[in-house]
């Protein structure tokens, strides 16, 4: 009896722990084959279109590294997204000795690589982990000013999806980019406007 009831408490402080985050968020993951994040573990994407899935674990000493980053953004909107580009730079360091990524390269796009290069990331690998990561910050209590936003997409010139992790400033409804495709692995993502990233920055 005590273990059902342990269960049945288990399984509601999960409901309860994600009740805050959009169901459209979680859908995006979800129609990409991707477990809600929670803060022990994340599954990193990479190798194009999530070809290739590491999971790794996160400790106590990196949840205090996430709040150390996260802490300058207490101040304002525009600090926190200041510190969520330093805490996106970090974790894709972090994760690279797993995923094999460490060399990975800006603007990615995998077409010559039949199976996929799991050295590198394309747009939706990113925007699968920084959305994943946001989720995270969430439920470690590390974002004052923002929610996670549904990710999005434009046309690249010359074809083709480009798409992008979003978060929206409480305050305002202004939505803003994470986007670290346009970048190489470890560098800071392009935090911009929507309205900028859409028009093609």
């Amino acid at each position: 009896m005590r273990f059902v009831f342990a269960l049945l408490a288990g399984v509601l402080a999960a409901t309860s722990a994600y009740a805050d985050v959009d169901p459209a968020v979680l859908g995006v993951l979800q129609n990409w084959s991707l477990p809600v994040p929670n803060t022990g573990s994340v599954i990193v994407c990479h190798g194009y279109g999530c070809n290739f899935r590491t999971p790794v674990g996160f400790s106590k000493a990196d949840h205090a590294r996430f709040a150390a980053l996260m802490a300058p953004g207490r101040a304002s909107p525009e600090a926190e997204r200041r510190a969520l580009a330093q805490t996106e730079a970090w974790f894709e360091k972090r994760v690279a000795p797993y995923a094999g990524t460490g060399h990975a390269k800006a603007r990615s796009t995998g077409g010559s690589f039949v199976g996929g290069d799991p050295s590198q990331f394309d747009c939706i690998d990113t925007t699968a982990n920084t959305t994943s990561l946001l989720v995270i910050l969430d439920r470690l209590g590390l974002l004052r000013h923002h929610r996670v936003s549904t990710p999005i997409s434009r046309l690249l010139t010359g074809g083709g999806p480009h798409f992008t992790a979003v978060v929206e400033e409480k305050r305002t409804g202004k939505r803003w980019t994470v986007d670290p495709w346009t970048h190489d692995n470890g560098q800071l993502p392009d935090v911009w406007p929507v309205e900028r990233w859409s028009a093609g920055g």
